[in-house]
């Protein structure tokens, strides 16, 4: 009931698009609804493209119907069409369907292999590589697991750009007190939004394939990229033009949802990893753990499906798809752009480029009075300023400290979901909000 300085909660802390408005999809949602409910299938209000697909996906179910278990790898139309989808997108790298596993979202497939991978005691512990900053899934399973992080920074002054020395630096300091065996790698990255070019990801694949590592690709942010210049690769299709030593012998697992994208169906909870070079009696572990949790949700793997194999030129929901899916990420792209160059006109503020994905990461200068305060509060500094941005404004934010970041830097990330008018405000908010705090604790 206490009266705030403001008439709603931003909530620029997570990237749930719907939520902050995007529009769904209408093709992956008339899909998905003549699945559910498949007497629509004789509706003339549906178009044929979409009724074609929803027939093809209730035929791998069992009694037709999304209700019924499929089996513990996901249904096999849907790993085939996730095949199809990722050699089309490498270029015709070869993907065989056997190697898909569909997963609960992609958080559920990275725990999983982090589970198979995960074992040892005291310095033969497993370390996981992970990048700093990072999602905070990555900490939070590995501290589940009981395995060892470990950190690798990204290069803040170089656009977050991954560097193989400092790989290199934090694997030989590692190896003192645990066994470090996966590489951790998020591309285009969150919270950082940068996008790794062909040369970084080669040079990883070669250290990864030098220090026998089991990478972990994290690419659900590959249609998420608007900076000119900058492209998306894979980490399958670079491993395969490296060469048959390399592809032969890496162990690669690459994971991808339908949550983010142009899609942000975060809800549905679907997703799938692909798993290269697995030994044939490792694999089976694997099958065997995903058995336990019987199958992901049948309805997040049928809106998977419409993600890989979305309608084509020719088929009659084709331009209304196309035209939804582009101005999603065009204006995306907008305020990325929007975003960056507002946040660097503000003193005291520096963001990186937003490359990708949907996040900015802008480095906060935070005065040595405000420090004092947090101190006094048993708060991170940056902690103490999102408090008191919310506060304030009613944006809220996540600190720095929460993703990790360099000793004595400070940072917030927030999303640019908002739409663009929305964004606007919000910034404008920040920068006075900045330039008050500034003055209040120089």
């Amino acid at each position: 009931g206490i009266k705030k300085p403001f008439t709603e909660v931003i909530k620029a802390n997570i990237g749930d698009a719907h939520a902050m408005g995007q529009r769904p999809i209408t093709f992956l949602r008339q899909v998905v609804a003549l699945c559910t409910y498949p007497n629509l299938l004789d509706s003339p209000s549906f178009p044929e493209d979409a009724k074609k697909r929803a027939r093809r996906i209730l035929q791998g179910c069992g009694g037709n119907s999304l209700g019924s278990y499929s089996a513990s790898q996901g249904i096999n139309c849907i790993r085939e069409d996730v095949a199809s989808y990722i050699q089309r997108r490498d270029g015709g790298v070869p993907a065989d369907p056997d190697n898909i596993y569909l997963t609960t979202g992609a958080s559920d497939g990275i725990a999983t292999i982090l589970k198979i991978l995960i074992s040892g005691g005291g310095k033969s512990r497993t370390g996981v590589m992970i990048p700093i900053p990072q999602y905070p899934l990555y900490s939070a399973a590995i501290s589940e697991l009981d395995a060892i992080q470990v950190n690798y920074y990204l290069d803040e002054e170089n656009c977050w750009a991954l560097n193989v020395n400092e790989l290199r630096r934090s694997l030989n300091e590692a190896k003192a007190y645990c066994n470090p065996k996966v590489l951790c790698i998020i591309n285009p990255g969150n919270p950082t939004g940068q996008v790794q070019n062909r040369k970084c990801i080669e040079d990883v694949i070669h250290f990864a394939w030098e220090e026998k590592l089991f990478l972990l690709a994290d690419e659900v942010y590959q249609d998420n990229v608007y900076s000119e210049g900058c492209q998306f690769h894979s980490f399958k299709k670079i491993l395969y033009e490296m060469g048959p030593e390399y592809y032969n012998n890496v162990e690669l697992a690459s994971f991808h949802s339908t949550s983010k994208g142009y899609m942000g169906e975060c809800g549905y909870r679907g997703g799938y990893m692909e798993v290269i070079n697995l030994h044939p009696e490792i694999k089976g572990q694997l099958v065997k753990l995903l058995s336990v949790r019987l199958c992901p949700p049948v309805s997040g793997q049928a809106a998977m499906d419409i993600v890989v194999n979305p309608p084509i030129p020719g088929e009659e929901s084709y331009s209304q798809f196309i035209k939804e899916k582009e101005s999603v990420l065009n204006n995306l792209a907008k305020k990325a752009k929007l975003t960056e160059d507002m946040f660097n006109k503000v003193p005291g503020i520096h963001c990186n480029p937003l490359q990708g994905a949907m996040y900015a990461f802008p480095r906060i200068f935070i005065p040595s009075k405000a420090i004092e305060e947090a101190k006094a509060h048993k708060m991170a500094p940056d902690m103490f300023y999102c408090m008191k941005l919310l506060e304030e404004t009613g944006i809220c934010v996540v600190p720095g400290s929460g993703f990790g970041q360099r000793e004595g830097s400070y940072h917030f990330r927030m999303t640019i979901l908002p739409p663009v008018e929305k964004l606007k405000i919000l910034l404008e908010k920040v920068k006075d909000f900045h330039i008050k705090f500034l003055e209040k604790y120089a």
